[in-house]
């Protein structure tokens, strides 16, 4: 009798958690229980605690740009392995490969335009599941690129920056992407050009000490961790305990580093407002 009930148990456990798995998921933060139709229409964001959970490169094109209207570009351009960099027995370009295979992308940012709201925009979105939105050679290439076209089309550059920082295996390859892009984006200003940077969870490390802080508008998702050494580095080496919500949007709104602060479903009106606004 215990033999014929055991795998019954099992089966229907196992089946239990199948169904629940594709209808169901869990808050990171607050561990409530979501709908996944209902986190899907939501954008993400939980509808219990308000955490804005990450979306992929493309999941955020299709929340900005008017449906039928984004052409990607430089979907060419593929990292090397400049420095033949070895982890252990795997190379540099085996982890990349792995990386593409994983995310169905070919480096850590999407490029492209389309219209937001009915008007013209270049456009670069970072995604932080390759590589952890780590800004190597093409990363820094493609952004360059995008801030040209936006100065040669004149037309608006919104850049949505995703990043643990530079990409260590490509050394100062990768920290030169920094002065690369900043430069880019002072022709871009000179020029009369308009950049709304848009900072989510999270932007870090060199990312943020270069591009993503130089926005003529500087916004933040809610409750986005932002800035450039982690918060142990920062407390060990200034000896002190950082105040609370240290390096949240919020903080750094208060104190000036950051234009707007708003939620995800407000986004892309909020963007679309400030070209408007801008160009009258």
């Amino acid at each position: 009798m215990v033999w014929f009930e055991k795998p019954k148990y099992v089966v229907k456990k196992n089946l239990h958690a199948k169904i629940n798995a594709g209808l169901w998921r869990k808050c990171v933060h607050c561990s409530a229980i979501i709908y996944n139709k209902e986190w899907e229409e939501n954008l993400h964001v939980c509808t219990s605690c308000g955490y804005h959970d990450k979306l992929s490169a493309m999941e955020r094109v299709q929340t900005l740009i008017d449906p039928g209207t984004f052409v990607e570009t430089c979907t060419n351009l593929i990292s090397g392995d400049p420095l033949h960099f070895q982890d252990g027995e795997i190379s540099y370009r085996d982890k990349v490969k792995k990386q593409m295979e994983k995310t169905k992308l070919k480096e850590a940012v999407v490029t492209g335009y389309g219209k937001l709201n009915g008007k013209m925009i270049d456009l670069a979105v970072m995604d932080f599941a390759f590589f952890g939105g780590s800004m190597g050679s093409v990363v820094g290439e493609k952004i360059t690129l995008t801030i040209e076209s936006a100065q040669a089309n004149k037309r608006p550059l919104v850049i949505v920056a995703t990043s643990g920082g530079a990409r260590m295996q490509e050394g100062i390859l990768s920290l030169m992407q920094m002065a690369k892009t900043s430069a880019a984006l002072k022709r871009l200003s000179q020029n009369g050009g308009l950049y709304i940077s848009v900072l989510t969870d999270p932007t870090t490390g060199g990312v943020t000490a270069s591009f993503a802080m130089l926005g003529d508008i500087n916004i933040a998702e809610k409750n986005a961790l932002i800035g450039f050494a982690g918060a142990r580095t920062i407390e060990g080496t200034i000896r002190q305990k950082l105040p609370a919500g240290f390096q949240r949007a919020e903080f750094l709104f208060e104190h000036g580093f950051l234009d707007i602060v708003v939620e995800r479903k407000d986004l892309k009106n909020t963007i679309s407002n400030i070209i408007r606004y801008t160009a009258e």
